[in-house]
């Protein structure tokens, strides 16, 4: 299927999404059963049932793994659609590496990417061999296999995959030529390691630490960031503001503090206003991109809504947190 056949397709499903005013509503609502009343109106109706929070996460899940599968099978560049998935592909590897490093069962955290089974990631796990999987990944899991042999540290893991994620993520985006979606990346990568160099100065982490865990892939060099292991919040604080991303992370940023759960926040909103393009373009991979990050959003903003109202957050406090709704 090419894109001029695939995007009307992605077009019709856009109408599925739930709108800005759809979620002002549901923020409004007085209680979980009331919230539940309102979702048994849109495509989640089945999902909404006496004790319906208990499963909702569950289901949400399958939901996205049926439409990664669909959009894998339908893409005439699949690779476009992993770019977006490939976060889930190395979550699966951090848990069932931890899995078989421990001798726990943690297949109910796998999580369907819609390109590699649960038991083919455990298989190569195992083996250091697939003929599923591509280099790249194999790579990985032999570089992890490796540090296994030496230490037990499970930290070490998330380190390693976190790397080769990134890695992956820029030569991808490379290859597939698309300048909207290596813009898309470059900025996700930096805006992590924004995020990551100052876990770290809080952290006090050393020079090494920090070396393992930031990307090279990404606009902002890499020694740049590692100048300011040994600084204090605020001297980074104060770099930060000479960099493109001031204006966009300056919301994050009170009295030499960084809220790091406002930062996501503006990460996530950041990264979906980059595809705001895919509403005027008919061909290419945008319209996908665009519904898919739209739908991650919404995945999320629904978690966010069950949580809330279950707990009996305020209304004000969810509305905090909801992330920017894609505006098809």
């Amino acid at each position: 299927m090419d894109y001029h056949e695939l995007n009307p397709l992605i077009r019709g499903r856009e109408l599925e999404l739930l709108s800005k005013e759809d979620f002002d509503r549901m923020i409004q609502t007085k209680s979980l059963d009331e919230l539940g009343e309102m979702l048994k109106t849109t495509i989640y109706h089945p999902y909404i049932y006496e004790g319906f929070e208990r499963d909702f996460e569950e289901n949400l899940l399958a939901e996205s793994g049926k439409l990664f599968t669909w959009l894998k099978e339908s893409a005439p560049e699949p690779e476009v659609v992993w770019v977006y998935t490939m976060r889930y592909t190395f979550h699966n590897l951090k848990v069932l590496t931890k899995a078989e490093m421990t001798g726990k069962n943690l297949d109910h955290l796998y999580r369907n990417d819609g390109f590699y089974s649960c038991e083919a990631l455990k298989q190569a796990i195992h083996t250091q061999a697939s003929t599923e999987l591509p280099s790249q990944l194999m790579d990985s899991i032999r570089e992890v296999h490796e540090y296994c042999e030496e230490s037990s540290v499970l930290q070490g893991i998330d380190v390693i995959y976190d790397r080769y994620f990134l890695t992956e993520q820029r030569r991808l985006g490379e290859k597939l030529g698309y300048p909207e979606l290596l813009e898309e990346i470059i900025a996700f990568i930096d805006l992590t390691n924004i995020t990551t160099m100052a876990r770290g100065i809080l952290q006090q982490r050393s020079s090494g630490f920090m070396t393992a865990v930031l990307s090279s892939s990404g606009s902002i060099p890499k020694e740049t960031f590692l100048s300011f292991v040994k600084s204090e919040l605020d001297t980074y604080l104060n770099f930060l503001q000479t960099t493109d991303y001031r204006q966009l992370i300056e919301p994050a940023i009170h009295e030499g503090e960084l809220d790091f759960v406002r930062l996501e926040q503006i990460k996530d909103d950041y990264l979906s206003s980059l595809y705001e393009a895919a509403q005027t373009q008919a061909f290419g991979p945008l319209p996908l991109l665009a519904f898919l990050n739209a739908k991650e959003i919404e995945s999320k903003n629904l978690r966010l809504l069950v949580i809330g109202k279950k707990n009996h957050f305020d209304n004000e406090t969810i509305r905090e947190r909801v992330r920017q709704v894609y505006d098809a």
